[in-house]
């Protein structure tokens, strides 16, 4: 999809996936540290971005998006807290190898086979060794639901197929799940989601 298309989704002053963290992400707080250095991977207007920052982290967040990332100046400005912010393709972006303390990867599956093995190699090559992936996203079943993602099987996760991906890591919790989910305009109504927790050896 062109940055023409996310611009225009995100061409509204509504935050069109509300302005609350992921409430998975948001369950991980234990995990987060003050200082730690943290990647919100496609982190849209901002509400996961901001969210982490609140906590303490050092935040770099990325997205295609012009627009996108300028509603999340705003929000980051809102809550009193900073952003490095960063408009990035994902799909072209240099990885820094063990860069990070945290990676939060919510939502990020607009990328089909085989660029989607990109973006998976580049998370296991940013975080630093003991660092931690949070990430939440949708199985295939969530082309029934039609509540938010792409209309793509094949962009979708399982847990069989993370445990695969991260393999060697510590998986700290995976677990396939149907919940309803409330996040603004585009992320509502019951899902079919898959959450994990891993920590890099």
């Amino acid at each position: 999809m062109s940055s023409d298309f996310w611009d225009a989704r995100y061409a509204t002053d509504d935050y069109i996936f509300g302005t609350a963290p992921n409430l998975f992400l948001a369950s991980q707080a234990a995990l987060i540290q003050p200082g730690m250095r943290a990647l919100a991977i496609a982190d849209g207007e901002g509400r996961n971005g901001v969210w982490l920052a609140e906590q303490g982290a050092q935040v770099h967040a990325i997205d295609f998006s012009a627009a996108a990332l300028e509603k999340a100046r705003k929000l980051a400005a809102a809550r009193g807290v900073t952003l490095e912010i960063e408009q990035a393709d994902v799909l072209d972006w240099h990885w820094p190898e063990a860069a990070y303390d945290l990676v939060a990867a919510i939502f990020i599956q607009f990328a089909p086979p085989p660029e989607r093995d990109r973006i998976i190699e580049g998370i296991r090559r940013t975080l630093k060794p003991g660092g931690v992936l949070i990430l939440q996203g949708y199985t295939p079943k969530q082309v029934e639901f039609g509540t938010g993602g792409p209309p793509a099987a094949a962009n979708m996760y399982t847990a069989a197929l993370l445990r695969e991906w991260f393999d060697g890591w510590d998986i700290l919790h995976l677990a396939e799940h149907e919940s309803v989910i409330s996040e603004g305009a585009h992320h509502h109504g019951m899902s079919a989601l898959v959450d994990m927790v891993a920590r890099k050896p």
